[in-house]
């Protein structure tokens, strides 16, 4: 049986090796946290890095990239290299571009958390995806947590009773500004336009996402958003608050870049109880009672990004769960609605046209 274990692990990882993956963009801050990985090249082979600006092509090559993988146009590369997954790292107003190059060439596509700027941009990369058969992913870091799991196995269990409020805060103290790997990302972080938002975009989506996983898509969206500090985001909201409404539910959601730590806390609310989740954590509260929940560790194909879009492609078939192509198109819909919201000032019912 060991030897069986150990043979299929070998054939998973030899499989892995034989992908090749290519990154487009290097002006999400997110890459730098993924792409000494990918120059080790254990889960995927990098055939590519596509990167017009020089600072930030010298800050790869730092980590080891090498010459021969390096491109100013990506759209060369992608013919060049054929890679069968694509990790963007762009501004989020080019993902539905980035997803045109790659859905017409067959290419897989993961992209950094939310899948478009736009609602109208989502649906129509979730419509490429549809016609060219290829997955999408939306990739948030809460996703390859354990904790994540273990407390929504709690409430599946129904150790809360009948779930009826979330409540989300996700933020810190707002985004970095100096070095290459900071002052590119903060440009367009902080321009509505290539973000589609400010604080309320960059956090809001977490917490969308958690509220569709727990209490599905809401009636309706409220938001109101804090411009605190003007002079260092002079053109979008630093701090937000949405409150979703369900016929049997609210959501809470607060998103700030004025926050004194940082926050990716979620906690669900029932009848008798509520799971209050971080990274790391899961706490089940009943009464004056709290109890901490061991974590079971994910298998090696849902831990890490990469591996879970091997995972998917291999199986044929289409992605699931939170990085899914429907549940994220719904996030972008409830951040159009909130972004409507806070222009109307009244509540903004749902679907969207």
């Amino acid at each position: 049986m060991r030897f069986l274990f150990l043979t299929l692990l070998s054939a998973a990882t030899l499989a892995a090796q034989d992908t090749k993956i290519a990154v487009v963009g290097l002006v999400h801050s997110h890459v730098w946290g993924h792409l000494a990985k990918m120059i080790k090249g254990d889960a995927a082979k990098l055939v590519g890095i596509a990167e017009p600006n020089p600072e930030l092509v010298a800050e790869a090559k730092k980590m080891g990239a090498a010459d021969a993988v390096i491109f100013s146009d990506y759209k060369k590369m992608l013919d060049q290299t054929k890679p069968q997954i694509v990790w963007a790292f762009v501004e989020n107003n080019r993902h539905l571009e980035i997803a045109e190059a790659c859905a017409t060439r067959k290419i897989h596509i993961m992209f950094e958390k939310p899948l478009a700027a736009s609602y109208k941009q989502a649906v129509a990369i979730r419509a490429l995806a549809r016609k060219h058969g290829i997955q999408v992913l939306t990739n948030y870091q809460m996703v390859w947590w354990p904790a994540n799991y273990e407390a929504k196995k709690l409430v599946e269990a129904g150790e809360l009773g009948k779930v009826w409020r979330v409540r989300g805060v996700v933020g810190h103290g707002g985004p970095g500004s100096t070095g290459p790997r900071n002052k590119y990302f903060f440009d367009w972080l902080t321009d509505p336009v290539r973000n589609g938002a400010g604080a309320l975009m960059d956090f809001g989506c977490y917490n969308a996402l958690w509220s569709l996983w727990y209490l599905g898509k809401p009636d309706s969206v409220y938001a109101q958003v804090n411009h605190l500090r003007p002079e260092t985001f002079p053109k979008v909201e630093d701090n937000s608050t949405m409150v979703l409404s369900y016929k049997n539910g609210v959501a809470l959601l607060e998103g700030s870049w004025d926050l004194p730590r940082s926050f990716q806390d979620l906690e669900v609310f029932g009848l008798r109880g509520s799971v209050y989740m971080a990274n790391g954590k899961v706490e089940l509260r009943k009464g004056r009672e709290t109890k901490e929940v061991p974590l079971t560790p994910l298998g090696p194909e849902r831990a890490e990004p990469i591996a879970f879009m091997i995972h998917t492609i291999q199986s044929g078939k289409p992605m699931d769960g939170l990085t899914a192509l429907d549940i994220n198109v719904d996030v972008v819909e409830i951040i159009e609605a909130a972004k409507m919201s806070v222009k109307t000032g009244r509540a903004i019912k749902l679907p969207l046209p």
